[in-house]
């Protein structure tokens, strides 16, 4: 089965073709970095109209790179939650349109859960049940995999994604969004121990996250600094964010594995491009199997969309109704 996958919940305009779930046979990503760069963050409106400019264009792409025609396409799957509103819909209205002009069923699909599937696309067998985490600039949570499009919500975070954090200290260093790979050059020159920092605890929920507390404290340390800021300092900040945050995120992983008996971890994310993290959570987590999506399915592309796509359209036998309405924040699974 060939399925066409479309992505615009945020800042990346994406198309891909996959074959049965596994094999890719093309993958074209639009990133508006760039465009958003000036504000410190993504600029919902701008995003929008960039998502109108680039779809047709990034779908051609990805048909005339998989070396088919638009005929030969059995399915269109497409992100529908969560994410920005403006993006969901150009992307939700155009496989619609796919659906209807090429005669086919079209699938919605989750992006959380998408970034799991990217983990497991390259596995040979998957085994279940896993523990399967997400760490995004818009998600970060823990969830127990009982099997495809059967998951268990452990732990997910009550304020700040961990990628928005990175972006946050980026910009307060005086640096551009993304902020994720900055702090993480800078934090290779840094001092992990320099500042006493702790990462967010909440009460009865141990496997929940909250950023919004660590984020004040490096605001806090920085309006403390002579300025211009020194390149020391915000290397040591950096490299004490990131081994604060990997190290809460390594022992929860570890908890939650531990408490459901579970032996696979399935990471997907753009958070998970950070290098320094793949490291830390080898080292930390010995006695687990991990499973890292490719860097180039960490980020968002339509590659995991399609993918899972072909699943989903298995497990539910049939089209979703031409009234499917995006929606921005994350369903109950």
């Amino acid at each position: 089965m060939l399925v066409l996958g479309i992505e615009s919940t945020c800042d990346e305009t994406a198309a891909a073709v996959v074959e049965d779930g596994r094999k890719i046979l093309s993958s074209i990503v639009f990133s508006q970095a760039n465009l958003h760069a000036a504000y410190g963050g993504v600029y919902p409106e701008l995003a929008s109209r960039a998502h109108i400019e680039s779809i047709i264009t990034v779908i051609d792409e990805a048909i005339s790179k998989a070396q088919i025609s638009k005929d030969q396409i059995d399915l269109v799957a497409v992100a529908n939650a969560p994410g920005l509103v403006g993006g969901l819909l150009i992307g939700v209205e155009t496989a619609k349109a796919l659906s209807l002009a090429l005669s086919i069923p079209f699938i919605g699909i989750n992006h959380v859960e998408a970034h799991l599937y990217a983990a497991m696309m390259t596995t040979s067998k998957t085994s279940f049940p896993a523990l399967g985490v997400v760490l995004s600039g818009g998600h970060t949570l823990i969830v127990k995999i009982e099997a495809m499009g059967s998951y268990t919500i452990l732990g997910t975070t009550i304020d700040d994604a961990l990628g928005e954090a990175f972006d946050k200290l980026s910009v307060m260093l005086g640096y551009s969004y993304p902020g994720g790979p900055m702090i993480e050059t800078l934090a290779e020159l840094g001092n992990p121990k320099a500042f006493q920092l702790t990462s967010g605890k909440v009460q009865d929920k141990p496997f929940a996250f909250s950023y919004s507390g660590l984020k004040t404290a490096c605001r806090t340390l920085i309006e403390k600094q002579h300025q211009p800021l020194s390149e020391t300092f915000k290397q040591d900040l950096a490299a004490s964010f990131q081994h604060t945050v990997f190290t809460d995120l390594a022992k929860k992983i570890d908890k939650a594995a531990k408490q459901e008996g579970l032996y696979h971890v399935f990471l997907g994310g753009g958070v998970m491009c950070n290098k320094k993290l793949c490291e830390h959570l080898e080292s930390y987590l010995k006695d687990l199997k991990l499973h890292v999506a490719p860097k180039e399915l960490c980020v968002d592309n339509a590659v995991m969309i399609a993918g899972l796509g072909y699943h989903r359209y298995l497990l539910q036998g049939h089209s979703d109704p031409l009234d499917l309405t995006p929606k921005t924040r994350t369903p109950q699974w």
